[in-house]
């Protein structure tokens, strides 16, 4: 029996999806890379009052605040330093692989799969930026003491905006953003999956031989 397009484009996807997934984890210091870049440039442009500068450290990014606080261990008696946040942008980078084993496993050109992976990529990482920048000014804001609190404060963020933030950028837009941009990218072909041309049946009769429009 012959499997339905929907089924086989969903076998196709299920069988790529482990390979898209390990390519990730093999380039994730050179996925995040551009992530690191977009959120610092974001983040010191926006608020140099709160962030200084921001380094990547394999798969994960540190950024520097001017945040005082305690630090022990600086002397007997323990000193004064800027606070680094370490974070991973990998935890909002999924978005990729899912794109990537719908994309494979769609039936188009090479060149027009080439230039879906191009935008795609790019809006994905403008996303995955969104929750870096989201995520550092929550862990300012409720992670680090009063001292983050305060510096929130002065720089006329709403503790509220950040939580609203953060949760979207972590809960919704790793996983509507692949999906979303998958279906604006190949409306034909979606429209053919959920609208098939239907063969005409056995023994139908067809367009009789001597008529023509």
């Amino acid at each position: 029996m012959k499997a339905s397009p929907i089924r086989l484009f969903g076998l196709k996807a299920l069988l790529w999806l482990p390979l898209a997934f390990f390519l990730w984890f093999v380039f994730a210091e050179v996925l995040v890379w551009p992530v690191v870049r977009l959120a610092g440039v974001a983040m010191t442009t926006m608020w140099p009052s709160l962030f200084t500068d921001i380094a990547q450290a394999g798969q994960t990014m540190d950024v520097g605040t001017r945040v005082l606080v305690n630090q022990a261990g600086a002397g007997p008696a323990g000193g004064i330093g800027e606070l680094v946040l370490t974070q991973n942008p990998m935890i909002y980078g999924y978005a990729l692989p899912l794109f990537s084993g719908l994309a494979m496993a769609t039936p188009i050109t090479t060149r027009r799969r080439l230039a879906q992976f191009a935008l795609a990529f790019a809006l994905i990482w403008l996303a995955q930026s969104f929750g870096v920048v989201a995520e550092s000014l929550k862990l300012l804001a409720f992670d680090s003491g009063e001292a983050g609190a305060a510096a929130i404060a002065r720089a006329g963020i709403g503790a509220d905006a950040i939580a609203l933030a953060y949760q979207f950028g972590y809960l919704i837009l790793p996983a509507v953003a692949p999906v979303a941009l998958w279906l604006g990218l190949n409306r034909d072909f979606v429209q053919s999956l959920v609208h098939p041309v239907a063969e005409p049946a056995a023994g139908s009769p067809g367009p009789s031989p001597g008529t023509q429009e």
